[in-house]
């Protein structure tokens, strides 16, 4: 564990320099080409840092936000746009090197012109404040009873064992990125949340563009789906084509990535299943909202308890059959199992 942690701090440690190259040097390159050129060195940096750490959850995390989060900012940021450009952030080093390499996403500061109340915003504080934090650890007392339930695993059957898992894969990751973004909080930053309670989804619109780590969604947007739209709009393809390919095609770059991040996990070529995961979703999105323009007013809206119990009914089933079949195949739960005994025992040492 103590080797461990040493290559994680060393990979952080070179991870954070090369942000500094890219606040200090590569930012005065001008926007375009020429400053892309600048950040291949970063790019190839971050692809291959991870590759130095064996941990499942060490791995997965910096892979997630360097490979994916880092990368995607700095290609916006190339051409001065997305969370790091010049009319986006008050650029000082820390404060780049923050939102480049962490799931944080700031709040739009309200309209001009829209004034809130004094004692409006306090209510609001005080009934949203003490409820998020109550979801919290209400979610942390949940994680640490799956933990529990773990070592009794060869007692139960094991589909309970597979939904515990999937439970356990939800909870910490919202946890992990709301952990991760209490540096930007401490500084007094406005966030939007990383999740908006997935489970509440009444559509998989609503499931992937409003609710499920929305940190990536506000990256895929300006990265994947507005480019298709532009480049489809200025080929003049049609009024709904533009948005219906935009959404398969951030799908598929999704798919992409979590294939990238599976190999880490897994070092083992990727299976693809993962990728055909999110392009089923990208079709079904897809297909959602072409439906919702065209049938909507004549046949009206599902109830919510239906849509939302489809919903979650269609992510699980094809969640199990897709997104999870390498997982399963290569026994990362159980890698992953034995990782969160090793590191309560490790805590509970030093703790002792």
């Amino acid at each position: 564990m103590g080797g461990e942690l040493k290559n994680l701090i060393k990979v952080w440690i070179l991870a954070i320099s090369c942000l500094s190259y890219c606040y200090l040097i590569a930012s005065k390159f001008p926007k375009g080409l020429l400053r892309l050129i600048s950040l291949f060195p970063v790019f190839y940096l971050f692809i291959i840092l991870p590759l130095s750490l064996s941990s499942i959850h060490f791995c997965g995390v910096t892979s997630f936000f360097l490979v994916w989060l880092a990368n995607f900012k700095l290609l916006l940021f190339a051409f001065d746009q997305g969370p790091l450009s010049s009319h986006q952030l008050h650029h000082k080093l820390f404060h780049f090197i923050l939102v480049a390499c962490l799931p944080i996403k700031f709040k739009p500061n309200p309209p001009q012109g829209i004034v809130t109340k004094p004692h409006q915003q306090s209510t609001q504080k005080s009934y949203r404040v003490p409820l998020k934090s109550l979801l919290l650890v209400t979610k942390l007392l949940l994680l640490l009873s799956i933990f529990y339930a773990y070592e009794y695993r060869q007692h139960l059957h094991p589909y309970v064992v597979l939904a515990l898992y999937c439970c356990h894969v939800y909870l910490e990751l919202e946890l992990v990125l709301a952990l991760c973004s209490t540096p930007a909080r401490l500084l007094g930053f406005a966030l939007e949340p990383q999740f908006n309670e997935p489970y509440l989804a009444t559509s998989l619109q609503d499931f992937w563009g409003r609710r499920w780590n929305l940190v990536v969604t506000s990256i895929l947007r300006p990265t994947v789906y507005d480019p298709v739209q532009y480049i489809c709009r200025r080929n003049k393809v049609g009024h709904m084509w533009p948005q219906l390919l935009g959404v398969v095609a951030t799908f598929i770059v999704s798919g992409l990535m979590h294939e990238v991040i599976y190999y880490y996990l897994t070092r083992v070529p990727p299976s693809w299943e993962v990728t055909w995961f999110f392009v089923l979703h990208g079709v079904c999105v897809a297909i959602e909202v072409w439906l919702k323009k065209k049938l909507i007013k004549r046949c009206g809206r599902l109830p919510r308890a239906v849509s939302g119990a489809l919903v979650l009914i269609f992510v699980a089933a094809t969640g199990l059959w897709l997104f999870f079949a390498q997982i399963f195949r290569n026994k990362l739960e159980e890698k992953v199992i034995t990782e969160v005994f090793f590191s309560l025992a490790f805590v509970r040492s030093i703790m002792t």
